[in-house]
């Protein structure tokens, strides 16, 4: 398969996912509507998919989620088998992901920092 439909295979998973944590599909307690599927990653034979999960929560409630997530995965591929109407669909691996967490903690230790218009203006000079 070319890697332009496994990209659009991978957004399309993504996006389908991100509903079904969204309106409560899953039923797991664990799985919580903050949880946020960065990326998928369809490997060539479509054999396996990685789904990559983050959350602004803290690790550990993230970590529980995509617990949540893992046990679910038979429900969440079955869904989207039928959905998508693909010929072989992939097996689902969900990995947590610490990518928003730290791009949230650096925004704000950049928001952190004190510069002041004079110190600016020198550096710019």
């Amino acid at each position: 398969m070319s890697e332009f439909r496994l990209t659009k295979l991978g957004e399309q998973i993504r996006e389908e996912i991100s509903k079904m944590i969204s309106s409560g599909t899953i039923k797991d307690p664990r799985v919580s509507n903050f949880l946020s599927i960065n990326r998928v990653d369809v490997s060539a034979d479509l054999a396996y998919a990685k789904v990559y999960v983050s959350s602004f929560m803290d690790s550990h409630k993230t970590k529980q989620g995509v617990s949540g997530l893992e046990n679910a995965a038979g429900f969440i591929r079955t869904t989207l088998a039928k959905k998508l109407h693909v010929h072989k669909f992939p097996q689902l691996s969900f990995i947590y992901d610490e990518s928003i967490k730290e791009g949230f903690d650096m925004v704000k230790k950049l928001d952190s920092m004190d510069i002041s218009p004079e110190e600016e203006q020198d550096e710019e000079n």
